[in-house]
């Protein structure tokens, strides 16, 4: 009986020594968050920025579509009359051209639609 008694006090005198950290910590009040400074972004703040990023992609994007028009120019002219080498180099050729067509359209939906987020589109 008294190993019981004993071997329970000791699991206990544990688990208090183990808890006792989290039960002073519970007591201490956190730091206050420190109040947020500035706006809230505004609709031609975002309006701005999908601007920014979209002309930004369109000239990257209208670049690459000429380097693969260049490069399949290039192609033509090293072909030599050889067919297949004929047509590799219109596929790039198109695939630069498709490339630009498509970049163009996205540019004006992108436009469009940073443009209707704001309600300037129809001012």
């Amino acid at each position: 009986m008294k190993k019981n008694i004993s071997r329970t006090t000791l699991v206990a005198l544990a688990i208090i020594a183990v808890l006792m950290p989290v039960l002073v910590l519970a007591g201490t009040l956190p730091t206050p968050t420190p109040p947020t400074t500035g706006s809230a972004i505004t609709l031609l703040e975002i309006e701005e920025l999908i601007r920014r990023i979209a002309q930004f992609l369109i000239i990257v994007s209208v670049i690459l579509a000429v380097i693969f028009i260049i490069w399949g120019g290039v192609m033509y002219m090293a072909a030599r009359g050889d067919d297949e080498k004929v047509k590799s180099a219109q596929s790039t050729i198109w695939n630069g051209v498709i490339g630009a067509a498509v970049v163009l359209g996205v540019g004006v939906i992108l436009q469009t639609l940073a443009g209707l987020i704001t309600r300037s589109f129809f001012a």
